[in-house]
C-alpha cells in the first residue's frame, strides 16, 4: 500500500519532471525551428542552383547556335557601312564605317566567352559550317535530365555542408559538393550515380547534438542572412535577358532558338542583298 509520504513524494517528483519538461520545451521548439530552416534553405539552394545551371546551359546553347549568325550580321553591317562611305565620301559615313569596323576588332579572351566558336581573329570553321547548314557537333542540352535532377537533389539533401557540426566534416562535405555541382552542371548521370554510391559508403554524418539556445538563435540568424544572399542571386538570374528568353518557351527552348535563328538568317539575307546593291555590278 502506498503511504501518504510516498504519495506526496511521487507528486513532488512528478511536479519536478513537469517543470523540467516545460523548461526544455522552448529549446526543443527552437531546435525544431532551426532544423526546419536548414531544410528550407537547402531546398531553396537546390532551386537556385538548378535555375543557374539552366541559365548557364541555355547561354552556352545560345552562343553555339546563334553566335555565328550574330557575328555574320555584325560583319555585314560593317561592310555595308564601308560600301556606303566609299560611294558617298561623306565624312559622317566615313566615321560610321570606321566605328563599325572597330567594333569587330579582335578582343583578347573572346574564345573563352564564346565557348570555342570564335577567337580574336574570327569564326572557327565549325561555326562557319553552321552558317552553311553543314553538320556540326550537337549542342549541349539546355538542362539536366530528370534522373540527374533527382540524384542531385538527393545528394544535396544528404551531404550539404550546412548540416555539418564540425569543421572537418564541413570541409569534407564542401569538397564533395563541389564535385556534385560540377557533375550536375554537366548533366552527367553516371558520375552522379557514382557520387551517390561514394557518399553512401563514406563515414556516417556526425549525429546532431542539441545546441544551447544562444547557439540556436545565432544559427537562425545565419540561415536568414544566407537566404537573403540567395534571394539576391535568384533575382539577378530572373532579371537576366536569357531568363526572359527562357520564360518565352520554358518547355521548348530549342524551338525558341530555332525561331530566333530563322529570323537572324532572314536578317543576314537582307543585309547581303543590301550590300550587293551598294557595291553594284561587279
Amino acid at each position: 500500500m502506498t503511504t501518504p509520504e510516498a504519495e506526496q513524494g511521487g507528486v513532488a517528483g512528478a511536479d519536478r519532471a513537469t517543470s523540467e519538461a516545460a523548461a526544455a520545451r522552448p529549446e526543443e521548439r527552437l531546435e525544431r525551428a532551426v532544423r526546419a530552416a536548414e531544410q528550407a534553405l537547402i531546398e531553396y539552394e537546390i532551386a537556385v542552383e538548378t535555375f543557374r545551371v539552366e541559365i548557364e546551359n541555355f547561354s552556352r546553347l545560345h552562343h553555339q547556335r546563334l553566335g555565328p549568325l550574330y557575328a555574320r550580321i555584325e560583319e555585314l553591317d560593317a561592310r555595308i557601312a564601308e560600301a556606303r562611305a566609299a560611294r558617298s565620301g561623306d565624312p559622317e559615313d566615313l566615321r560610321a564605317a570606321r566605328e563599325a569596323r572597330a567594333r569587330l576588332a579582335p578582343v583578347p579572351g573572346v574564345e573563352e566567352l564564346l565557348h570555342g566558336w570564335m577567337d580574336g581573329d574570327g569564326l572557327f570553321p565549325e561555326a562557319a559550317a553552321m552558317l552553311t547548314d553543314q553538320p556540326v557537333r550537337p549542342p549541349q542540352r539546355v538542362r539536366p535530365s530528370e534522373e540527374a535532377r533527382g540524384r542531385y537533389r538527393e545528394l544535396v539533401r544528404k551531404a550539404h555542408p550546412d548540416l555539418a557540426q564540425e569543421d572537418g566534416e564541413r570541409e569534407r562535405r564542401e569538397e564533395f559538393m563541389t564535385r556534385v555541382n560540377a557533375a550536375y552542371a554537366r548533366g552527367d548521370e553516371n558520375e552522379l550515380r557514382e557520387l551517390a554510391a561514394e557518399w553512401a559508403a563514406g563515414p556516417a554524418p556526425a549525429e546532431h547534438l542539441p545546441s544551447r539556445g544562444e547557439e540556436l538563435y545565432a544559427r537562425l540568424e545565419w540561415l536568414s542572412r544566407r537566404k537573403e544572399m540567395l534571394t539576391l542571386v535568384a533575382k539577378e538570374l530572373e532579371d537576366s535577358a536569357l531568363a526572359a528568353m527562357l520564360r518565352l518557351a520554358p518547355d521548348d527552348p530549342d524551338g525558341l532558338l530555332d525561331e530566333i535563328g530563322a529570323r537572324l538568317r532572314d536578317d543576314v539575307a537582307q543585309r547581303e542583298t543590301e550590300l550587293a546593291a551598294l557595291r553594284g555590278p561587279g
